[in-house]
């Protein structure tokens, strides 16, 4: 397994990186099952194991990794997230001070380690101001509850002031980002990922095989279907036409290149000079093995070149449901000077 620097940290980290937001009831509900998937991607030279206190409900991926890691935690790169709802309470997620000291404990516990080598926040938190959240990180840094901090599915711009924000209040610096990247969805190629490799942070990039779109057994004319979880959460995605027409064409592709289609998925994003790894989420420990069959494939210009005629660089084919959207976008009465607006703004029609 391949490895690479993760940004500008001097930590070194392994091409593909084991996510385990599938480990627990709403994936894979044997944690024996789960510690062996574990095991074997670091048999296999994986280094990096992803989670987040949500995963799993009540912190349930923590608790397995933790299980997992015992007697092997010097091996592994070991990353969490925070800001996710982790109680019915208000103040139980988000970017505050008042949480992340409180968060980072819980995932802490339930790990069974005494540090986190990369703690992320989970969502962009517009309504939290990005110094609050730097403070906090930066003391947790200076205490060594962790080693690096780093955040997912950020804006470019929010990337950029939060860069701006460390070095002009003397805080930590963000390391890394953990962005919605793959064929299908390639508009972080635009920024996001420039604005990575010009302020040096690591890049793991999530569902990078389209939430199963690109595993080769959701096919037109296939009698499998996408499992009801995906269809809860993200039924746009799974079901969107222009993104199996896009499959269809890449399976063609990946079949005359003497791939299979998530061999060819993975090769692609890893290929990226500004990403560092790609997450990969196995739910059995069959699925693990035939990703990592595929780990150091490599593909040359020409094949690039067709991919980029299916889909082309930094366009997305269609939308993901479960990916940030910038409340300017998701919210119309942002956008619009409604009556209710002007009297919020004190303004008063011409």
């Amino acid at each position: 397994m391949q490895t690479r620097p993760l940004g500008r940290t001097g930590i070194q980290v392994s091409a593909y990186a084991l996510g385990t937001m599938m480990f627990g009831p709403y994936g894979n509900p044997d944690p024996g099952d789960c510690v062996r998937i574990v095991h074997r991607a670091l048999d296999a030279g994986i280094n990096v194991i992803d989670t987040a206190d949500v995963y799993g409900g009540d912190g349930e991926s923590e608790k397995i990794v933790g299980k997992a890691l015992r007697g092997r935690r010097d091996d592994v790169v070991l990353a969490t997230k925070f800001s996710g709802p982790m109680g019915s309470g208000p103040n139980q997620r988000g970017g505050s001070r008042r949480w992340i000291v409180s968060a980072v404990e819980g995932s802490l516990r339930r790990l069974g380690v005494d540090h986190i080598d990369l703690y992320q926040a989970h969502h962009p938190e517009p309504g939290t101001d990005v110094e609050e959240t730097l403070g906090a990180l930066t003391d947790l840094l200076r205490a060594g509850k962790v080693r690096a901090i780093g955040h997912s599915n950020l804006p470019a711009s929010d990337i950029v002031e939060a860069q701006w924000v460390a070095e002009q209040r003397g805080l930590a610096r963000f390391r890394s980002e953990q962005p919605h990247y793959s064929i299908l969805n390639r508009g972080i190629e635009r920024e996001i990922l420039p604005v990575c490799e010009r302020h040096g942070l690591g890049v793991l990039v999530w569902s990078p095989l389209a939430m199963g779109l690109l595993a080769g057994r959701l096919r037109k004319g296939s009698a499998e279907t996408a499992s009801a979880g995906r269809l809860h959460w993200a039924r746009q995605h799974m079901t969107d036409e222009r993104k199996h027409d896009a499959v269809e064409a890449l399976a063609q592709l990946a079949e005359q290149a003497g791939l299979s289609l998530p061999h060819l998925g993975l090769a692609f994003v890893t290929a990226h000079p500004a990403v560092t790894s790609a997450i990969i989420g196995p739910r059995t420990p069959e699925q693990l093995d035939d990703l990592l069959a595929g780990a150091g494939t490599l593909l040359d210009d020409s094949l690039l070149d067709r991919i980029d005629e299916i889909v082309p660089p930094g366009t997305d084919v269609g939308p993901v449901d479960v990916a940030y959207v910038a409340p300017a976008l998701a919210q119309p009465e942002l956008r619009r000077r409604t009556t209710r607006t002007r009297a919020a703004r004190r303004e008063t029609p011409a």
